[in-house]
């Protein structure tokens, strides 16, 4: 969508007003909340749990959510009332015609709302975007001292400063990224993809565009890098990235925006580890200008298979739980779109990364079905089983397969 980038450039840069928000106070209805497994969503849950009245508020943080958003709305009713999605995991559930226009209940309790954070999608309110999130770099700035390497700027330095720390003998694996064989792999991949300049798709097409010398690139790159992280890569979502950075054992990596405020508090962090952790925009990649990396939206939505009842007394949580008061507790939990967010250290990557042009996640209805060939037929290639060509081959056999199923080619 094109407003996306404007969105993410403007609000690092320029946060539109909120309105202040009363005590939350609901009647009656059942808010159940479906989302992502890290802080920020849960302090969002928690303070719209603290509604009061005759409300029920209840929230699932799962972090396998994508997996199980569409059958769960499709039930009527649907299971959950509201589920927090961002770019590309919007997408399942309105194809599906699973989400309900918010228009009305923006008119009637959304006044504060910046028009940035109304995600419009054929003229009517889908969502409501509250928080913008990017991969980017984190960095040790002691141990790059000791190899006296500056802060990588691109893939090819983060490559050759991780060699040097390991050639020092200071760590045996600096590097990691999310290269969980799920779909942690392939947002990898599409990272890596248009920083070099890749298109997925011909143009105007579901034809698939990735199995050229751009697609051979990423691949050889990405193998370079987990060349220099721990074996056990493929098992490498944030859940595991973020303690193994806390316990002293890397000294780059590329993580969500939303782990920075965690890292930079150093709570459980060896001595040393959070006052030396900088955080920098992701790199750019074979000469290009581009931050190899893509930038998102989170937001909520209301499941169309409810009560008028349940979805005004969820709209009216939800939007308890985008509060400034929610906001100045969690302030460096993310990257807030609401006034009362005050940017922080915490915001500098994703920033850094917006403001060099780093493109949206493409938000197209078969993008879902490319994503799941990358992360299933990237594992062969970067375990040394087979090579690029074959495996760029592979993914395009599977998306062409899955495609014509769903009706797309």
């Amino acid at each position: 969508m094109s407003f996306m980038k404007s969105f993410a450039i403007g609000t690092v840069a320029t946060l539109m007003a909120t309105a202040a928000f009363a005590e939350c106070e609901i009647a009656s209805g059942n808010v159940n909340v479906l989302a992502n497994d890290f802080p920020a969503l849960k302090a969002v849950t928690a303070a719209a749990a603290e509604c009061t009245g005759g409300v029920t508020v209840s929230a699932n943080h799962n972090k396998d959510f994508r997996n199980i958003t569409v059958q769960a709305l499709t039930a009527n009713p649907a299971e959950y009332t509201a589920v927090v999605v961002a770019n590309s995991s919007i997408v399942p559930l309105l194809n599906e015609g699973l989400l309900r226009p918010l228009d009305d209940l923006v008119a009637k309790h959304g006044q504060g709302l910046s028009k940035n954070q109304l995600i419009t999608i054929d003229g009517k309110i889908m969502a409501i975007a509250f928080m913008a999130n990017a991969q980017h770099l984190f960095v040790r700035q002691d141990v790059l001292d000791q190899i006296g390497k500056p802060v990588p700027a691109t893939w090819e330095e983060v490559v050759e400063t991780g060699k040097a720390i390991k050639d020092a003998g200071i760590m045996d694996h600096p590097f990691a990224f999310l290269s969980m064989s799920d779909w942690n792999l392939g947002e990898e991949f599409v990272n890596m993809y248009l920083g070099h300049g890749g298109e997925f798709f011909k143009p105007g097409t579901a034809e698939p565009a990735i199995n050229n010398e751009t697609g051979v690139a990423t691949l050889n790159m990405m193998k370079d890098l987990v060349s220099l992280s721990n074996p056990d890569f493929l098992t490498y979502n944030t859940a595991t990235v973020v303690p193994i950075w806390k316990s002293g054992d890397l000294a780059i990596a590329q993580l969500w925006g939303s782990s920075g405020g965690e890292l930079l508090a150093g709570e459980g962090a060896a001595e040393g580890v959070a006052e030396n952790t900088v955080l920098a925009s992701a790199p750019t990649v074979a000469g290009g200008d581009t931050p190899a990396s893509t930038l998102w939206w989170d937001g909520f939505t209301i499941a169309k298979n409810i009560s008028d009842e349940d979805a005004e007394a969820t709209f009216i949580a939800m939007m308890n739980g985008i509060s400034p008061a929610m906001v100045e507790a969690n302030n460096d939990a993310a990257v807030w779109l609401m006034d009362a967010y005050n940017p922080g250290p915490a915001a500098t990557g994703v920033a850094a990364t917006a403001t060099g042009g780093a493109e949206p996640y493409p938000m197209l209805p078969y993008m879902g079905l490319l994503h799941q060939a990358f992360f299933e037929e990237l594992p062969d290639f970067l375990q040394g089983n087979e090579s690029a060509e074959q495996t760029l081959a592979d993914i395009e056999a599977a998306y062409i397969a899955a495609a014509k199923e769903a009706g797309y080619l």
